[in-house]
């Protein structure tokens, strides 16, 4: 099937369709990348136009929810932005901790999580760098709006892209002997991740996960428009416990989004502070 060449009403109202499910804005400038996957959910459905698509989408939860994971960007490796890995170990949760004792659980949140080269980036930064990981119940969730990148993540296999900043003794620790050009995360820090779907700009998706005292949520809100940053970050600042730390892309920041937060710098890293009070 050769790529349909759209109208511009039919492109809006593609669009439309995904930024009312994803927050993620496209329009004339992006229409080739539109366009084709389009193409590839037509030719994935046996739909032979555009019309007959739509019908589609309005008909089909899961036909919308494969047209959503076509259009999310998984772009991630392990120990990305480890300046706020760093920070994370060295300042950050010591500070949550210091008023929590022993067995005290700690809750640390990657949204959205892509293919889970985060959150288990977090785990395995904290097993090696933060002296005091034993002493706390440390609860670790990702999640996304891709249900296709979820299961990647929860099946936790991983090629040299992803692995490349690893240094190879992480890599012989954390992870079986490679297989195929891939190599799978060992079981129990598998087990120690839970994965779970939630859409940013859909605030009843994120309550049920209740509050964390750290959100990562890095390099999506680039994506947005004015108007789903500022709904995305009323769900962050309710989805953090008083006093939690919201970490963002390095490119992003929440000054000209929110004034819910107070911005505090940790060396390289800057975080996002819901206020205690």
């Amino acid at each position: 099937m050769s790529t349909p060449a759209l109208a511009p009403d039919d492109l809006r109202r593609l669009c439309d369709f995904i930024y009312r499910r994803t927050g993620m804005l496209y329009g004339e400038g992006k229409r080739y990348y539109v366009e084709r996957r389009l193409t590839q959910r037509m030719e994935g459905t046996g739909t032979a136009s555009f019309a007959a698509y739509m019908g589609l989408l309005r008909a089909s939860p899961d036909e919308a929810e494969r047209l959503v994971n076509s259009f999310t960007v998984n772009e991630t490796y392990f120990y990305r932005e480890e300046h706020q890995l760093r920070a994370l170990s060295g300042a950050i949760l010591p500070e949550i901790v210091a008023a929590r004792g022993p067995g005290d659980r700690v809750r640390i949140w990657s949204i959205p999580c892509s293919t889970g080269e985060e959150p288990y980036s977090v785990a395995i930064w904290l097993l090696e760098n933060w002296a005091m990981v034993d002493a706390y119940n440390i609860e670790i969730v990702g999640s996304d709006i891709d249900t296709d990148a979820l299961a990647a993540a929860k099946a936790g296999l991983y090629g040299e892209r992803s692995l490349g900043r690893l240094p190879p003794a992480l890599l012989g620790r954390y992870f079986d002997p490679p297989r195929g050009g891939l190599r799978r995360i060992i079981e129990d820090l598998r087990e120690s991740v839970r994965f779970t779907p939630a859409n940013l700009v859909d605030q009843a998706s994120m309550a049920p996960e209740g509050r964390f005292d750290v959100i990562l949520c890095r390099n999506v809100l680039i994506y947005f428009d004015g108007a789903s940053r500022a709904g995305a970050a009323r769900n962050l600042h309710d989805a953090l416990a008083p006093g939690g730390f919201l970490l963002l892309g390095h490119t992003e920041s929440m000054g000209r989004i929110s004034d819910g937060f107070a911005t505090r710098r940790f060396g390289d890293a800057v975080a996002h502070q819901r206020p205690a009070a």
